[in-house]
Formats: C-alpha cells, sequence, structure tokens
C-alpha cells in the first residue's frame, strides 16, 4: 500500500438490532486479513455502563475477558475468532467510560474551566479512542453498537462523521447493515425500513458506501437495483447477507457476492485476493462433518444461549478440527437437583460444567459432577467448574460433610474454595478484595501464566508445554491447604500460577478435567482450544467404545 496512514470502514445498523454487525464487520475483517493487510476492529457501545462486567448475562449476553484483562462486548469475542488475533481493551469502550474520562479530565482542570459539551468534548474523546486503535493498522473497522435513530447513540455516529471528514476520501468509508423483510402474507420483500434507515443516517450527515443486506430470502436484480437507486449507492454496492448455517460461512458469502471489490475501490487498497482455502475446508466440516458427540452442558443461563457464547463456539471450533458435529444437550443444573442425573445424562458422552456466579444451581451442577466422576464419563469443569469439582470431592471422597465455598457461606470451617486477600493483576498492580469489595474491580482478569506439572493431564492436553497461559474471570480460589488430602485420593493438581490452583484431574479416569480459567476465551476455528479439542476427543473414544 502507497498510504500508510490506517484506513476506517465505520459499521452501522437500521431497522432493529441482532441483524449481526458484529458478525459482518468480522467477516469483511477476515477477508481483509487473508489479502495479507494488517486488520483490528473496534466495538462503540452506546450504552452508559462502564463496561458489561457487572451486567447480567440474561442483560447483555456473555461478558468476553481480553488478554490484558478488559471486560468487553461479546461481539469481540467474535472479532477474535474470526481474525485469530487478540484484542485489548482500546478495541472496546462504551459511553459510560467515555463519559467517565471527560469528567475525570474536567475534574483535574485539564479543560481549564471551560464548558464541557457533547460537542465538541464527548465527540473529540469518541474520535481520539477509535484513532488510538487504529494505531498500526493498515485497515481499522468499527462497529457502533445499536441502531440508527437511537439516542444514545447520537455522539457516535457525530463522532464517525466528523472522522470522515477529518481523514478525507480514500481513507474511510460507511457500510450500512439493514435489514430486508420477507412479508409472507404479501409474498414480497420490502425495501422501505432501509430506506428509511438511510435517510436517518444522511439526516444526521452521513451516506453510506455499502449496503449489507439481512435477508431470509434473495435479492431480485430489480430490487437491489431498487436499493442502490433509492439510497444513492452504487450497485454493485449492494450485498446480500442471507442466513447462513454458521456464522464462519458469511465471509465466504461475502466473497461470492464480490465484496471486496467496491470496498477495495472506495479505499484504494488495490486488487485483493484472499486466501480462504483453510476456512473454506473447515467450513465444510463443520457444515457436514462425518462423526458426531453429545455433550451435557450443565448450567444455569440457559434461557438465553448467548451467556454461554464463547463456550459454544469453541465446541463448534474443535468439532471442525476433529470433523466431528459436537451436539449440546442443554441441562438445568436446577432441574438435575429435581430429576436425577440418570434420566438427564444417561445417555451423553461428556459431561461439561461451566462457569457462573451465584449458589442457584449449585447443587445440581455437584451431582453432574459425582456422576461423571462415578461413571467415568469424561468431564470439563470451567472455573466455577473445578471448584465445585473440588467441593463435591472434598464432601463424598474425603468425607467433609461441610467442606463448601465461601462464596456460598462466608462463615463456613472447611473453605475448600476461598477468597484471597491479595493478588497481582494482569497489569502487574496488586489487588486487594474483600467480601464487601465491589464487583466491577477486583476480580482476577485476563491472561495469566500457568506452569503445568510434569505427567499431568493438563501437560498431555497442551502437547508437553510446561508453561501455558490462559484467560481468567473470578473472585475466589481453591484453597491449598487441602490439596494434600486431595492428591492422596488422587485428584492431583496440573496446573499452578504463582502460587494458585489452576487445574485438578482425577487419576484412573478417563478424563476428569477442573480448570479456574477459561479457554474457550482463547479458542478461534482456525486454532481451537486445546483443551475443548482433548475434551471433545475423549467424548469421541467413550462414545466409541461405549
Amino acid at each position: 500500500m502507497a498510504n500508510k496512514k490506517t484506513k476506517y470502514i465505520f459499521v452501522t445498523g437500521g431497522v432493529l438490532s441482532s441483524l449481526g454487525k458484529g458478525i459482518a464487520a468480522a467477516s469483511i475483517a477476515t477477508l481483509l486479513k487473508n489479502c495479507g493487510l494488517k486488520v483490528s476492529i473496534l466495538k462503540a457501545d452506546p450504552y452508559i455502563n462502564v463496561d458489561p462486567g457487572t451486567m447480567s448475562p440474561l442483560e447483555h449476553g456473555e461478558v468476553f475477558v481480553t488478554d490484558d484483562g478488559a471486560e468487553t462486548d461479546l461481539d469481540l469475542g467474535h472479532y477474535e475468532r474470526f481474525l485469530d488475533e487478540n484484542l485489548h481493551q482500546k478495541n472496546n469502550f462504551t459511553t459510560g467510560r467515555v463519559y467517565s474520562s471527560v469528567i475525570e479530565r474536567e475534574r483535574k482542570g485539564d479543560y481549564l474551566g471551560k464548558t464541557i459539551q457533547v460537542v465538541p468534548h464527548i465527540v473529540d474523546e469518541i474520535t481520539r479512542r477509535i484513532k488510538k486503535a487504529g494505531i498500526g493498522q493498515d485497515v481499522l473497522l468499527v462497529e457502533i453498537g445499536g441502531t440508527v435513530g437511537d439516542i444514545e447513540g447520537l455522539p457516535f455516529l457525530e463522532a464517525i462523521r466528523a472522522l470522515g471528514t477529518e481523514v478525507g476520501k480514500g481513507r474511510y468509508m460507511n457500510i450500512h447493515l439493514t435489514l430486508i423483510p420477507f412479508i409472507k402474507v404479501a409474498g414480497e420483500l420490502k425495501t422501505k425500513p432501509t430506506q428509511h434507515s438511510v435517510q436517518e443516517l444522511r439526516r444526521i450527515g452521513l451516506t453510506p458506501d455499502m449496503l449489507i443486506c439481512r435477508s431470509e430470502m434473495p435479492l431480485p436484480k430489480d430490487l437491489k437495483d431498487k436499493l442502490a437507486f433509492s439510497c444513492g449507492v452504487d450497485r454493485k454496492s449492494v450485498i446480500e447477507s442471507l442466513d447462513a448455517p454458521t456464522i464462519y460461512k458469511v465471509p465466504l458469502n461475502f466473497l461470492k457476492e464480490d465484496i471486496l471489490t467496491p470496498i477495495s475501490e472506495i479505499l484504494n487498497l488495490g486488487k485483493l485476493k484472499p486466501d480462504m482455502e483453510k476456512w473454506d475446508t473447515l467450513v465444510k466440516r463443520v457444515v457436514d462433518p462425518s462423526s458426531e458427540v453429545k455433550i451435557a452442558f450443565v448450567g444455569k443461563y440457559l434461557d438465553l444461549k448467548e451467556a454461554y457464547k464463547s463456550l459454544t463456539e469453541s465446541f463448534i471450533h474443535a468439532g471442525a478440527n476433529l470433523n466431528t458435529r459436537v451436539t449440546l444437550k442443554w441441562v438445568d443444573s436446577e432441574k438435575i437437583e429435581e430429576k436425577g442425573n440418570q434420566e438427564l445424562l444417561a445417555d451423553v458422552d461428556g459431561i461439561l460444567v461451566a462457569g457462573g456466579f451465584g449458589e442457584r444451581g449449585v447443587v445440581g451442577k455437584m451431582e453432574a459432577i459425582k456422576y461423571a466422576r462415578e461413571k467415568k464419563i469424561p468431564f470439563l469443569g470451567i472455573c466455577l467448574g473445578m471448584q465445585l469439582a473440588l467441593v463435591e470431592f472434598a464432601r463424598d471422597a474425603l468425607g467433609i460433610e461441610d467442606a463448601n465455598s465461601i462464596e456460598f457461606d462466608k462463615d463456613c470451617k472447611n473453605p475448600i474454595v476461598y477468597l484471597i486477600d491479595s493478588f497481582i493483576d494482569a497489569s502487574g498492580t496488586k489487588q486487594l478484595r474483600t467480601h464487601k469489595t465491589p464487583l466491577g474491580g477486583t476480580m482476577r482478569l485476563g491472561g495469566y501464566d500457568c506452569d503445568t506439572k510434569e505427567d499431568s493431564l493438563l501437560r498431555k492436553v497442551y502437547e508437553g508445554k510446561d508453561v501455558i497461559r490462559e484467560r481468567h474471570r473470578h473472585r475466589y480460589e481453591a484453597n491449598p491447604i487441602y490439596r494434600e488430602a486431595f492428591e492422596k485420593e488422587g485428584l492431583m493438581v496440573g496446573g499452578e500460577s504463582d502460587g494458585l490452583i489452576e487445574s485438578v484431574e482425577l487419576q484412573k479416569h478417563p478424563f476428569f478435567l477442573g480448570v479456574q480459567f477459561h479457554p474457550e476465551f482463547t479458542s478461534r476455528l482456525t486454532n481451537p482450544s486445546k483443551v475443548l479439542v482433548s475434551f471433545v476427543k475423549a467424548a469421541a473414544e467413550k462414545r466409541k467404545n461405549g
């Protein structure tokens, strides 16, 4: 590229939410990266929370954690899974964080007594953050959360308008993702919602360079012509985006729509020809694998599967790389308390107990763990899942009837899981935490190195590596006081991080692994989590041997 200055692609959404702006942005970024360009993505969220960390999963879906410890929107998980690159705190910000920053500077006197206003001060802070995320990149995609017309999104739209004006033609483009609904009773696809959405964009001062049209039905040529004419975009910049059998098919669908030609022309990127051969092979395995396993996914946020987005995607990655369909049987842990293990878990090849917060459903999760342990069913416990594996083993195998986590009983006499007073966070800063410490600031967050034990299952899973790095999101830790008692009965520690127990594994069991970290946060389609791959392999072996 002759011009090494960062070029920007702004992605907005119209008509309604949940159309897949994040998937569209990630798909475009994947195509550009596979053309040899250096690409990154930023998600700007208009809601007022500082970050999603304290939001209920039922409210906002999963909280995705980056390696540098940022609690971010779940779309950053999609970005990483598509790009196979680590993103950072700078790749996601909210209205709350923007206002907090501006108010903090005002309190310090940085504005020299001026009246602080949305324009220019809030808008300038938004553009500053966008430009910071773009440093060192050939192309930065910027997804604006929400829907055009939302009141809270107006400063963000003004910011991208101002930034586009600042950098000039050839360095930015606006992509608007919208819906073309099919009215069943009329038997017609309707363009009017898209026309109105584009009108709203124009009223704000933005004109789309490309329309990505979500639809259940193929768009006829005359309808694409109508959209191009009425919305003022080039005919080849009207991109059809039909429902796909998997989100990983979307980049390939965009490629068939020749999406890179108008992008290249608008941004002066030259001839773009991505190498998608490996991606295409994996997608074919996702859609039509040669074998199948069934995994019991034991959790409590089952009304909203988005709460476990990274985990469900990591099973797709593992399955694609093993040419195996991973069928998840969703099991509400509270139902196990009512109906028992045999009715809900007898037909599965593996049992996963996922992370979570709070006491609800804990008894059912421990019943599932006991069932996996005694029936020798491959088991994976993640975060709380590992902690409950320790508590269940302490109660049943060690005979410590009052064993518990102080998350559920702060006065318990045998705290198998406890709250350490201090720890070093991902940035190297010492953190202090107690029961009364605010939830939003004192969890162990981000990537930490873990030393694997020689001859352990964990080291085998990570193909002989003595040091691994995985991400965390939790407040409570396994209590090392009980380590000797556990290991005497065959529940071994397989990994440690600065003295903290990172994993446990059961001897004389085909696959029983609990990890304090979240391996799903680093799983990608082209680079799946080794923990999930090994777990699915063990489940497949059980299915094969009965």
